[in-house]
């Protein structure tokens, strides 16, 4: 079923036939083929769908973290078309979180920015971002479904990045987040918080970024320290 699916006999999206069909085309029992069908889903191959059945699951987008990126960026890079649903946007009062990442005290006002941002059609993310209050309402000015936030700080209003703090950790999806992503509540999801500066360096751009975990894996390169000689 594996080189099916590597020769695209079985494409993504399309059902694996049921356990009779595959036992007899295989020969083999059907104790041997739902530990194959384990196997692939182990191996992100196929996912089972509640009461639907079996799937070929649509292959991970493999995301690099070497270099400060916006969305957009990432998925021209690799070949897809992005674009972006707007939920939300407000100001609202920072969080112990959010003031602590934009440098301000709690509860003073900063604009918040909701949106899903899509790969070839396909919910890859839900992200929060905080801006301070200032900078956010001329970004949020803008059409936020056409025009990236990286793009407007630096081109638009001559605030280039120069780097960013980056968290990223495995958690499961709220009700907001699963409905915003079209998925299940308690859906394993990435969670990346990452703080971008510009220069001061002064924090400018914080958001929780909410990844779909079965559509997209994350990769980085990284050097050995040199050791110390004895």
């Amino acid at each position: 079923m594996a080189s099916d699916i590597a020769r695209a006999v079985l494409i993504a999206g399309s059902q694996l036939p049921p356990e009779d069909n595959l036992t007899a085309r295989f020969g083999v029992s059907r104790t041997t083929v739902r530990k194959a069908v384990e196997n692939l889903v182990a191996r992100g191959l196929v996912e089972i769908r509640r009461g639907k059945g079996t799937f070929v699951a649509e292959p991970k987008i493999r995301q690099e973290l070497t270099e400060l990126s916006g969305f957009v960026e990432d998925m021209v890079a690799l070949g897809r078309t992005p674009t972006a649903r707007l939920l939300d946007k407000r100001p609202v009062a920072a969080s112990d979180a959010v003031a602590a990442q934009l440098g301000v005290s709690v509860g003073t006002q900063v604009y918040r920015i909701e949106r899903i941002r899509l790969a070839d059609g396909i919910a890859m993310s839900f992200d929060e971002t905080y801006l301070p209050l200032d900078i956010g309402e001329k970004i949020g000015s803008h059409d936020l479904e056409a025009e990236p936030i990286f793009s407007l700080l630096e081109d638009k209003y001559a605030l280039p990045l120069v780097e960013a703090q980056y968290q990223l950790e495995a958690v499961t999806a709220n009700e907001h987040v699963a409905h915003a992503l079209g998925i299940a509540p308690g859906s394993p999801i990435f969670l990346i918080e990452r703080t971008s500066y510009c220069d001061g360096p002064r924090p400018i751009d914080y958001e929780k970024l909410h990844y779909r975990a079965d559509l997209i894996k994350f990769v980085t390169r990284l050097s050995r320290r040199p050791r110390q000689k004895p």
